[in-house]
């Protein structure tokens, strides 16, 4: 049993690497192209829900908490508190799912999707023309510009989300196989493993947020009141 703990927990590790280079490469292009055109992803930014992402952030930290709870209840036997805390962490992820779809919904609706955005969309002008004559020539090609690297943001940004996203609901799947077997008495002090590594994965997903939040949201928050 010690034997198949510990080749699951390296199994788990290995696949965390693999990720952690998948999700490096998303990083790597955002950081070329904030480098590229700072204004521009600083004035999408504004754009982006801050709130909804700050709430979504206390969920996820929240949920890390519950996680760690179930593992640890689980290794001491207190099996009604592994119960409820495995419920607690599907709740809060399901949460966070709830949440954003509420912030896709909302790019919908104001048109931010790549692809729909058109010059003149009403972005941050401040942000936009910052240093830059404002003529109606010179504004309609720098509109034009703005709109296309606005767009790239976007790009990154439902990219990186959504991945994270899918791992999300992976995520609330292994939770809910782990809750059934949970309520039938499965796991204790003798067998936890499978809740140790759906633990390593969650807190995985959840670090990755903890990096894309400041990076997608807080990103030029002091330029909207310039």
């Amino acid at each position: 049993m010690e034997q198949q703990r510990e080749a699951g927990t390296l199994g788990m590790w290995v696949f965390l690497v693999t990720e952690i280079m998948f999700f490096g490469g998303m990083f790597l292009a955002y950081t070329l192209y904030r480098a590229k055109y700072p204004q521009a992803f600083a004035s999408a930014s504004n754009h982006l829900d801050i709130t909804l992402g700050a709430i979504n952030t206390g969920v996820l930290i929240l949920s890390s908490l519950t996680m760690a709870l179930a593992v640890y209840s689980t290794q001491v036997g207190k099996w009604r508190m592994q119960v409820i805390c495995l419920v607690l962490t599907l709740m809060l992820g399901l949460t966070f799912l709830g949440i954003k779809a509420v912030e896709y919904h909302d790019k919908f609706t104001d048109n931010l999707i790549p692809g729909t955005l058109v010059p003149g969309h009403p972005f941050n002008p401040k942000v936009q023309i910052e240093g830059v004559p404002q003529d109606e020539h010179a504004l309609h090609l720098l509109q034009g510009a703005t709109v296309k690297n606005v767009e790239m943001f976007y790009w990154i940004y439902f990219a990186m989300t959504g991945m994270h996203a899918v791992h999300m609901i992976i995520g609330v799947g292994l939770l809910s196989v782990l809750l059934y077997f949970s309520v039938r008495g499965r796991y204790g002090p003798e067998y936890h493993s499978p809740i140790e590594v759906s633990g390593l994965y969650w807190h995985f997903v959840d670090i990755v947020w903890i990096f894309l939040f400041p990076l997608l949201y807080l990103l030029g928050r002091h330029l909207e009141h310039h």
